[in-house]
């Protein structure tokens, strides 16, 4: 259904730093700068990426928007919170942990990069 998701970040090192080992503790290598100075992090499931927002004004989180990573384990989930809170992330919300809920049973982790944007790890609970 998507093909891309970019956030936007003042700070690119910074965030770059951030996401090169959260997303690195999930497997991926680390991203790519263009030109243009926007970080990409590409995969044939889609492609993340980071940018200083083009209109010039200063990046902003999106209130009630979550970016969330499928992770295959509880274990990958703690790495990647881990991984987020060692490069300029912040916990937020409870700690990672089993969640039950309509969907079923969850196990999530939460952050928010060095932007201020809200992410999670999931793994389903089979």
């Amino acid at each position: 259904m998507f093909s891309h998701i970019m956030l936007g970040a003042d700070d690119i090192e910074a965030s770059r730093k951030f996401y090169d080992a959260t997303l690195g503790a999930l497997g991926y290598a680390p991203g790519a700068m263009d030109d243009k100075g926007r970080v990409f992090w590409r995969e044939k499931t889609g492609i993340f990426a980071i940018s200083k927002p083009i209109d010039g004004k200063p990046a902003s989180c999106g209130n009630g928007s979550t970016v969330g990573f499928s992770v295959s384990s509880p274990e990958q989930a703690d790495a990647w919170h881990k991984a987020g809170l060692e490069n300029g992330g912040t916990s937020i919300e409870d700690p990672p942990g089993v969640r039950e809920g309509a969907a079923g049973s969850l196990y999530l982790a939460y952050l928010r990069d060095p932007s201020g944007n809200k992410l999670c790890a999931l793994h389903w609970i089979g």
